[in-house]
Order: C-alpha cells, then sequence, then structure tokens
C-alpha cells in the first residue's frame, strides 16, 4: 500500500528541494539596497496617486474578474471531457452542450450589459 505513494512523496520532496534552492538562490543573491522608490507601491505600470482607502473600485474590475474566473472553470471542465468523451457517449456529449449553453448565455448577457467595453 505504501509503495503506492511513493512517487507522490518523491514528486512532493523534488518540489520542496526545488522550492528551497530558489529560495535560498534568492536571498543569496538579491541586491539589498532599499530606497524610497522600491518602497512605494506600485500597481498596473502606474505609479501610486494618492491613499487607496476611501477611494471606490468600478465595478467593472469585479465583473471582469468574475468572468475571467467562468471561462477559465469552462477551460478546466473541458478538457477531463475531451479526455473522457468516447467513454461518456452521447450523454456526454449532451452534458457538455447543455453546459456550453450556459455559459454561452452568460456570455452574451455579459456583453449585452457591456462587461466588455472600457470607457
Amino acid at each position: 500500500m505504501a509503495a503506492q505513494y511513493l512517487p507522490v512523496l518523491v514528486t512532493f520532496a523534488i518540489a520542496a528541494v526545488v522550492i528551497g534552492v530558489l529560495l535560498g538562490a534568492n536571498a543569496l543573491l538579491s541586491p539589498r539596497q532599499r530606497n524610497p522608490v522600491k518602497d512605494e507601491p506600485f500597481e498596473c505600470g502606474n505609479p501610486a496617486s494618492g491613499p487607496v482607502l476611501g477611494r471606490r473600485v468600478p465595478i467593472r474590475f469585479y465583473l471582469t474578474a468574475i468572468l475571467f474566473i467562468v471561462f477559465d472553470v469552462e477551460v478546466v471542465f473541458m478538457y477531463p471531457w475531451a479526455v473522457l468523451a468516447r467513454e461518456l457517449g452521447p450523454a456526454g456529449l449532451v452534458e457538455m452542450l447543455v453546459f456550453v449553453l450556459v455559459l454561452t448565455l452568460g456570455l452574451v448577457y455579459a456583453w449585452r450589459r457591456r462587461a466588455f467595453d472600457w470607457d
């Protein structure tokens, strides 16, 4: 029974070693010169323009993030289906078509609500 888990444990051990080596190399090789410019917040290629607290973020940012997650999840579910499409048969095809139809309706809704327009 334990022999079945040996490849998984070896994979985790290799991942831990790689992470340790990369973090150690970063700690040893990175420059340590701090200055006020490096300590300033930096976002989206734009320098900070004032305090963030109290300012409202437009809903379009959240809507874009949610749309990205929805369509990312779609791809995650379509890959296993594509691998097992022949084994699932016509029932699997119908289920995937319903899934894609629901996501397409979500896309049409977002398009009609002008979620993709950047004003």
